[in-house]
């Protein structure tokens, strides 16, 4: 294995929730039991799955998002300035409805503390491996094709929002370094919706240039990390939805390509690739030679095991426009990136991470 990250065999993040944690954040929402009661079954949860990572093979290992409702909005929720929404209807996936929760900015965007940095701290303390701490990229507050009420006497336009967007995250993505962070994710959703030409659309509606946006948010991500040590890997995860095993957009990476490879400062990208809505491993010729690309072949949507011989078939495809020292293997996303979960049994989950390891050290042996 690569010894630093992302790893030969990595992962993006989220992972199902096991039935006692939906049951206790339930009894939670019902006022049956206490905060501190929530806490123990999480922490308890989530000392589980550090060892199951570990016993697996993973080199990375995160807390699942088990203290997190959404992959985006409980870190965006604790940013000051930004406040939950009720959106009143939630957000269409492939014809299932999210629920219907948002953000809206109500003061001056800022970074002062948050949760995660304690999240982060728990994770660190309990393993060997490499602990991995996942946020939304700076685009996840503004890039849902919705309104996003925004208080414009603070923000009469969005430039100095954007500004203290990126500013917030800096200080951010620094908080983290300094609790000790060393590998840490930006999940990037919606560069990879503007390779979605519905999506597009939908952007011009609401009075935005996608292509504009792309740059926007490639400045955003190069301030959050503008201030981060020598000995710290940012890397992006991108996907074109994600919840309850349905997607969102569809599309190749041509469209951001120059974006992604060209204009943004991260270290690695982990590339959603399990299906034909994200086109084909040709962008990857852009790929600098500096960066790796982490192959999201292997779908987080469903529990079927696909066969080792065709993970290495499309790792070899890969190849022909990236060098094979620069690719690594993963999921295509998380495995629950809401609470809900993907469709699939958690041995099914299992099975597939320990399939991504044996696959890489198949294909590029156990350093």
């Amino acid at each position: 294995m690569t010894a630093k990250p992302p790893f030969r065999a990595d992962h993006v993040g989220s992972l199902l929730r096991p039935a006692t944690l939906k049951d206790a954040r339930a009894q939670r929402a019902a006022g049956k039991i206490d905060m501190a009661a929530l806490k123990a079954v999480e922490d308890r949860e989530i000392e589980r799955i550090i060892a199951k990572q570990a016993e697996i093979g993973l080199k990375s290992c995160t807390d699942g998002e088990f203290r997190r409702s959404w992959w985006h909005l409980d870190f965006l929720w604790g940013l000051d300035g930004v406040e939950k929404l009720d959106l009143g209807e939630g957000v269409t996936f492939a014809g299932m409805k999210t629920r219907a929760e948002g953000v809206q900015i109500t003061g001056k965007i800022g970074f002062t503390s948050h949760p995660h940095i304690e999240h982060f701290k728990y994770l660190a303390a309990r393993t060997k491996q490499t602990a991995k701490v996942t946020i939304p990229a700076p685009s996840a507050l503004y890039g849902r094709p919705t309104t996003i009420p925004i208080n414009r006497s603070i923000y009469p336009t969005n430039v100095k929002m954007f500004a203290d967007l990126g500013q917030a995250y800096r200080k951010a993505v620094r908080a983290f370094a300094d609790a000790g962070c060393r590998y840490l994710q930006l999940d990037e959703v919606f560069i990879a919706m503007l390779c979605d030409d519905k999506y597009r659309q939908q952007m011009r509606d609401r009075g935005d240039d996608p292509d504009e946006l792309g740059v926007l948010y490639s400045n955003l991500i190069n301030t959050a990390m503008s201030d981060i040590p020598a000995d710290m890997t940012i890397t992006m995860h991108l996907c074109r939805g994600n919840y309850r095993s349905t997607w969102q957009g569809q599309g190749g990476y041509e469209k951001v390509q120059e974006i992604l490879f060209n204009r943004i400062n991260v270290h690695g990208y982990f590339m959603e690739y399990d299906s034909e809505r994200a086109g084909g491993f040709e962008p990857l010729k852009l790929l600098p030679k500096n960066k790796r690309a982490v192959l999201g072949i292997v779908t987080t949507k469903t529990g079927q095991l696909e066969a080792k011989d065709a993970i290495k078939r499309r790792i070899e495809e890969a190849a022909k426009f990236a060098p094979l020292e620069q690719l690594c293997l993963s999921g295509q996303c998380g495995f629950a990136s809401t609470e809900e979960g993907n469709s699939l049994a958690e041995d099914e989950q299992w099975a597939k991470l320990r399939m991504i390891v044996d696959v890489a050290k198949e294909v590029w042996g156990d350093a």
